[in-house]
């Protein structure tokens, strides 16, 4: 293990701040091998800092942990992560590509952003997404507090806004159908049948395009000024 790391926990999975610094930890059953990629800039086409971690101390059961002392909220890092690459399988591993933290709590996309040379055969740093170290305990929840009901008498309904509140059949008119306020109309009848929470399917914007660009055109789009 390199100078100044410690072994870290596995527990809690993902990318832990604390005073200290942070600890990194991810869920691999297949994994043969993995580094720890911290970055100081979205667009960087390599790491300013590889943690190749040992699986004899970084590494319980299924979990790859560490912790890096001087790291902090804000830092951007990713996962490059060995093992068997056999798609008849479901396995895929390779190594030269920049990975996503599938624990966390936010993600930076660079101007360069090219989503075909993540399948393609290479390395896709430079254009790759990056995962955020996040500091939950310093979030404004600006007031709101955790429901005063017991989980067991919790009903949660998940559902899309547009697809809740689209069809005609629900009663609402035209202007407010598939939006949140037709959904703030749908309130009296979620009450009536039980519901005391709903689960919101994604809500965030999907930028799209009617054409998909080639990996030239997306290495060739200039950066921000």
């Amino acid at each position: 293990m390199s100078h100044g790391l410690e072994e870290g926990s596995s527990s809690p999975v993902g990318a832990t701040p604390s005073p200290s610094g942070v600890n990194f930890s991810v869920f691999s059953r297949h994994a043969t091998g993995v580094q720890l990629l911290l970055f100081d800039r979205i667009d960087d086409a390599r790491p300013a800092r590889t943690v190749r971690l040992d699986p004899s101390a970084n590494r319980t059961y299924h979990y790859w942990h560490v912790f890096v002392p001087d790291a902090g909220p804000g830092q951007l890092y990713g996962y490059r992560v060995d093992g068997p690459f056999d798609p008849s399988s479901g396995m895929r591993f390779d190594p030269a590509k920049v990975l996503l933290d599938p624990y966390s709590r936010g993600v930076m996309v660079p101007v360069t952003y090219c989503r075909d040379a993540a399948r393609r055969p290479g390395d896709n740093t430079g254009t790759a997404m990056k995962s955020v170290v996040v500091d939950v305990s310093g979030y404004d929840w600006e007031g709101d507090a955790p429901l005063r009901r017991a989980s067991s008498r919790t009903i949660v309904y998940e559902m899309h806004v547009r697809g809740f509140t689209r069809h005609p059949s629900c009663g609402l008119s035209e202007e407010t159908r598939g939006t949140f306020a037709g959904l703030i109309e749908r309130i009296p009848y979620l009450q009536r049948l039980g519901i005391t929470a709903v689960e919101l399917l994604p809500v965030f914007q999907i930028r799209q395009s009617t054409s998909a660009p080639s990996c030239v055109d997306c290495r060739a789009r200039p950066s921000a000024a």
